[in-house]
């Protein structure tokens, strides 16, 4: 598959709980990452497949929402692209430093979704 799902990520109001919820319903070995003025960032490792993430959702007072990722090779272009097809930019395209490249759109029904391209490739 050209353009697999590469990381699952939560956005939610409430870390601690959802991180208590998840802990507990799952096997996950969740691993938090200080990541400075952006807060906590917990490291989802499922032990296979795609791993993910929870943060403190950065839009205060929107609904928690789980987000998928996908890779891309040309994270501008491929932005771009959606754009072009009919998408809603929600982030332009964004440095996550030592990490890559990512942006998040809405789709023409609604439906959203982020692109990434990790560093060096």
């Amino acid at each position: 598959m050209p353009n697999p799902f590469v990381h699952v990520e939560l956005n939610t109001q409430d870390l601690p709980k959802a991180k208590e919820f998840y802990g507990k319903l799952f096997n996950w070995q969740l691993d938090d990452v200080d990541m400075g003025p952006a807060g906590t960032y917990t490291v989802i490792k499922p032990g296979e497949g795609t791993g993910g993430g929870m943060m403190k959702h950065p839009m205060p007072g929107a609904p928690s929402m789980w987000l998928a990722y996908v890779l891309v090779d040309d994270i501008d272009a491929s932005t771009a692209k959606a754009r072009s097809l009919g998408a809603q930019i929600i982030k332009e395209v964004t440095e996550i430093p030592n990490v890559g490249r990512f942006s998040i759109f809405t789709d023409p029904t609604g439906a959203m979704l982020a692109l990434f391209k990790p560093k060096g490739m």
